[in-house]
């Protein structure tokens, strides 16, 4: 959605889908049944001094404002990108370890900001929000930060940028939100880096994720895209021409850097490769063409160490990957001939065009 991960929609994402579903709908069915929301505060004090342990499940998981269940939405449909990527199990497992830490942070953060402050946290702000603040950390770390576009000539806008315009706007939508904030990323540091090997005590068991597949990821499961949005779609003539054109471009240059790869293996150059030979602008690129040089067929490598088929186990492999991180598998064979199956440099390019 904001990330430029693949309009693939909640394809492979069940765990994803069912919390949009499930959440938003209790969501608005506490709107529609205002005498029933008392049971979904999360009562700080009521938790601690009459030990209602229950309001941990209950406060912890629906949320009561229209607004922040909006702007989660929107961040637990962006994070799609790490349950294809890690696999449904993961990031349940990450989801559930961040969800138990974060309790516990969040009582620890409400008697510290009492014992300074001399004020007592009563109410915090309900719903699944401190999991969702704990997704930034992978987010941060993980996901490559490429520029879109430039706002005065000096503000650069990334493919992340809006994401964080949504964590900004769900952080200032309720007074004590910056404590479910801090909590979350304080959860998710920990147990992103595996201090105290957590990732061995909290985590989604396997006899769970099997009944999970056999009974909820059939309701949930969303059925594989047929095709990719149409390119251009809601654009006037001018800019779908130029967006075929820039299509073009880049077609050009991925062909222009696969004969440089070919001829640098055959004919190796001593000192830095001359990148404006690779990629020369537009109007200069037929005449910079290196040339082909033939090769005898003495030199020519043999059959048992041939260049990776699309269809070798490796390629597979490195196809199958990138199609659950939510690309194409079109886009992905091409990334994958265009970098001479490095997925690294693959991931790059699907993400940067």
């Amino acid at each position: 959605m904001f990330t430029t991960t693949g309009s693939r929609g909640l394809y492979k994402a069940p765990l994803s889908k069912g919390l949009l579903l499930v959440l938003n709908g209790l969501t608005v069915m506490l709107l529609l049944l205002p005498q029933y929301q008392e049971l979904f505060v999360y009562n700080l004090q009521a938790v601690s001094q009459q030990h209602q342990v229950w309001r941990l499940l209950c406060g912890r998981l629906v949320c009561l404002d229209l607004k922040n269940s909006f702007c989660s939405s929107l961040l637990i449909y962006n994070f799609k990108i790490f349950e294809r990527r890690f696999g449904t199990r993961k990031f349940a497992s990450f989801l559930f370890g961040t969800w138990c830490l974060s309790a516990l942070t969040d009582y620890l953060l409400a008697q510290a900001f009492q014992f300074l402050f001399d004020f007592e946290v009563e109410e915090l702000p309900a719903g699944l929000l401190a999991p969702v603040f704990s997704l930034f950390v992978p987010f941060y770390l993980s996901i490559p930060r490429m520029p879109v576009t430039q706002v005065l000539g000096h503000i650069t806008i990334t493919n992340k940028s809006l994401v964080y315009i949504v964590g900004l706007q769900l952080l200032t939508s309720s007074p004590f939100m910056w404590l479910l904030a801090l909590s979350g990323l304080i959860s998710g540091g920990l147990y992103h880096s595996n201090v105290l090997r957590l990732q061995k005590l909290l985590f989604v068991p396997s006899w769970v994720s099997r009944i999970g597949r056999y009974t909820l990821e059939p309701l949930f499961s969303s059925s594989q895209p047929t095709n990719e949005t149409p390119l251009g779609m809601g654009a006037t003539l001018d800019i779908q021409r130029q967006q075929r054109m820039d299509l073009l471009d880049q077609q050009l240059l991925l062909a222009q850097y696969n004969e440089a790869r070919r001829n640098a293996r055959h004919q190796p150059q001593a000192g830095l490769l001359q990148w404006t030979r690779l990629f020369p602008s537009l109007r200069h690129r037929g005449q910079n063409r290196p040339p082909v040089q033939p090769h005898p067929p003495a030199q020519s490598q043999p059959a048992t160490q041939a260049p990776l088929s699309d269809n070798s186990p490796v390629a597979e492999e490195q196809v199958a990957r990138l199609v659950e991180m939510g690309f194409s598998r079109i886009d992905a064979l091409e990334a994958l001939r265009a970098s001479n199956h490095d997925l690294n440099m693959a991931i790059n390019f699907l993400l940067q065009h």
